[in-house]
């Protein structure tokens, strides 16, 4: 009936600042507001980002550079800072210079910088193993043995014999060396020279090997000489002129008179050079471009390589 029954008054929701109260039966519990505040302090709680990682500083690209009269390898390498000098400069660019990188022509295009080709390494040969002798064969190979040992002693006394005489003739006239092989000829051919050959010849010889004048003459020049390193050029009484290049050593001075045979320096490999050797040339006047055929002046004068 109306005013009699009884009336269950509502649950009350409380309100305060930053929370809501809210919950079952009579517990409640306060949850924190997510607003503007409450998100900007949620920013604030976020780490930071981490910074991109700088871009790896990429190598110089290699540049080109053209060869002008008077140039030479170390020299271009001196001029651009080239890490590894000479050396380095040529075998980045072997293929453009060629086999002998003494003598280098206006012109020639070269690249500063490149890298070099590297070959993959060559994996080492297995051997095989060497099959046991048969019982019956040893004393067949132990005769052998004693047979080929007195043949190889008799073959290497004369051999130290032969290397061991100076190549010297009636005429005065000596070899550069006494004992050497020709590696590069007279007029080989081949872009690397601005003349278009080899204005000389060039024998093997390790570093310190004795370098003789080939005939009795006065010394010209002895000093370094650029391209050539360490020469020394000789006016011979025949009126011609002998140049010795890429020497360790010198022991004549210019001005100073010498006789065919006498030591003038030692073999090496300054200037631009590919490893010890002696480059050797016969002139008709003391400087580059006037060159003859060394082999053939020699047998004119009684000397054969």
């Amino acid at each position: 009936m109306p005013g009699k029954g009884k009336h269950r008054r509502p649950k009350s929701r409380s309100i305060s600042r930053g929370f809501v109260a809210a919950g079952t039966g009579g517990a409640a519990i306060a949850l924190p507001l997510m607003g503007a505040a409450g998100a900007h302090a949620a920013d604030k709680a976020a780490p930071a980002a981490a910074p991109a990682a700088s871009t790896a500083q990429k190598p110089a690209a290699p540049t080109s550079y053209r060869v002008v009269a008077g140039d030479y390898l170390s020299k271009i390498a001196a001029e651009h800072d080239v890490r590894g000098g000479w050396q380095k400069l040529y075998a980045d660019n072997r293929a453009a210079v060629g086999d002998d990188p003494a003598l280098i022509h206006p012109g020639l295009k070269l690249t500063i910088g490149a890298k070099a080709q590297e070959r993959p390494a060559e994996k080492p040969a297995q051997k095989a193993a060497p099959a046991k002798p048969k019982a019956s064969d040893n004393e067949d190979r132990a005769s052998r043995s004693e047979s080929r040992a007195s043949d190889t002693a008799a073959k290497a006394s004369t051999s130290d014999s032969a290397e061991s005489a100076p190549q010297e003739s009636a005429s005065g006239y000596s070899a550069p060396l006494d004992s050497a092989a020709v590696t590069t000829p007279y007029r080989a051919s081949g872009a690397m020279w601005s003349s278009g050959y080899h204005t000389g010849i060039d024998f093997s010889a390790s570093t310190g090997t004795t370098v003789k004048s080939v005939g009795p003459g006065s010394v010209v020049s002895a000093g370094w000489s650029g391209a050539y390193g360490n020469e020394v050029v000789i006016q011979h009484t025949d009126g011609t002129y002998s140049q010795y290049a890429h020497l360790s050593s010198l022991t004549v001075s210019a001005g100073q008179n010498v006789s065919g045979g006498q030591q003038i320096g030692l073999s090496g490999s300054t200037g631009n050079s590919s490893g010890p050797h002696l480059h050797f040339e016969i002139r008709t006047g003391p400087g580059y471009g006037s060159d003859m055929d060394p082999v053939s002046y020699l047998r004119q004068h009684g000397v054969s390589l």
